[in-house]
């Protein structure tokens, strides 16, 4: 074999280059990061909403929420250390009269969360956001946005700092458990890893059947779930994060300025066969209807087509939201295997606490 190390990781996303960077730290471990595309972040970590959520959407005992909110905190801490850009917007969710029952059931879950939340009459909206037509809504001050590149860039410098190696146009084409680590080949060299961390994205679920895991047996499959964004042409002032009510497993069309002040629209969300980033840009007037009410001087050309995004989901259509997975698979016969899967949002807001959370699962 080639190549020898402590821990590989496979993905060189947000999750993988925060795992790289918090396992690096004060650590004699040799860390390899393989990475099929030939840079880091270029796939679900570089084309989404930009956000940092607050943790106000899902129970209190799910990972995603307890990760979120530790992240959140995490998140703007390691921003201002270093610099990144971001900033701390606060967002609005809206709704009609017709939507009272549903805010206040969102308003008691953030409270049970422990997130700061205060409910807004249409009076008190219209002092914040005078553009927009909306009858009561919720507001969470600790959501904003940040420069997931940026964000990324510094992750990648302080792991290579610390010593992290990073195998870029490395696609992972076989793994096998073998004197107690992992057999990885790729294109270029074999590499042999005491622990294998799979923070392999929209591929995450064909890394764990590749080493041998039982997708079906442990509920691992993914369901490729495609958003499309587009901009907001027209010079609106809104300044903060506006988001309609939360569907089944997805956050709605939503309003976001991003850090130069324009205005993003999206994701829509619809479940694909194949992972293409092409824009379909047929899905304008499904934006158009979803923003028209809202917004009431809108016409269907203020829209323009931006670019698409690709989710990471555990349930398919129709079927309950699922919760990250993050597990160590001694108990599936796997000691060392730590699989992330459907790592989807809130996972950028999240990504230095699963760091952390990751870590922890680590024997030794």
């Amino acid at each position: 074999m080639d190549t020898r190390v402590d821990i590989a990781i496979i993905g060189a996303g947000v999750i993988g280059l925060a795992i790289a960077n918090e396992l690096s730290h004060n650590s004699a471990k040799t860390i390899a990061v393989l990475e099929t595309n030939r840079s880091y972040g270029q796939e679900t970590s570089s084309r989404n909403s930009e956000v940092i959520h607050s943790g106000i959407y899902y129970p209190a005992a799910m990972l995603k929420t307890r990760l979120c909110i530790e992240g959140n905190a995490l998140l703007y801490k390691f921003c201002q250390q270093h610099h990144i850009a971001h900033k701390n917007l606060g967002k609005f969710i809206v709704g009609s009269k017709d939507d009272t029952a549903a805010l206040e059931e969102l308003y008691r879950n953030g409270q049970q969360n422990g997130v700061e939340i205060a409910y807004l009459d249409k009076r008190a909206f219209a002092r914040q956001e005078p553009g927009l037509e909306v009858d009561e809504a919720l507001f969470i001050p600790s959501s904003g946005i940040i420069d997931a590149r940026g964000l990324m860039q510094k992750l990648y410098y302080l792991a290579t700092a610390n010593g992290t190696m990073f195998a870029f146009g490395s696609e992972l084409l076989a793994a096998e458990r073998l004197n107690h680590g992992y057999l990885l080949q790729t294109p270029h060299e074999t590499i042999w890893a005491e622990t294998l961390i799979n923070a392999a994205g929209l591929h995450s679920d064909k890394i764990a059947a590749m080493v041998g895991i039982d997708l079906d047996q442990h509920i691992y499959h993914l369901y490729p779930c495609k958003g499309e964004y587009y901009r907001l042409k027209s010079g609106i002032p809104i300044a903060h994060l506006i988001y309609p009510l939360p569907g089944q497993g997805v956050l709605g069309i939503h309003i976001t300025p991003d850090l130069e002040g324009r205005l993003r629209l999206g994701p829509n969300a619809y479940y694909v066969d194949e992972l293409s980033y092409q824009m379909d840009e047929s899905h304008q007037e499904e934006f158009y209807q979803a923003l028209r009410g809202l917004i009431p001087s809108l016409r269907l050309e203020d829209i323009t087509p931006d670019f698409a995004g690709l989710r990471p989901k555990l349930q398919g259509p129709g079927e309950p939201v699922r919760d990250f997975v993050i597990s160590e698979e001694t108990d599936k016969g796997y000691p060392g295997l730590i699989n992330l899967i459907g790592i989807e949002s809130p996972g950028l807001t999240a990504s230095l606490a699963i760091a952390r959370y990751v870590k922890d699962l680590i024997p030794g």
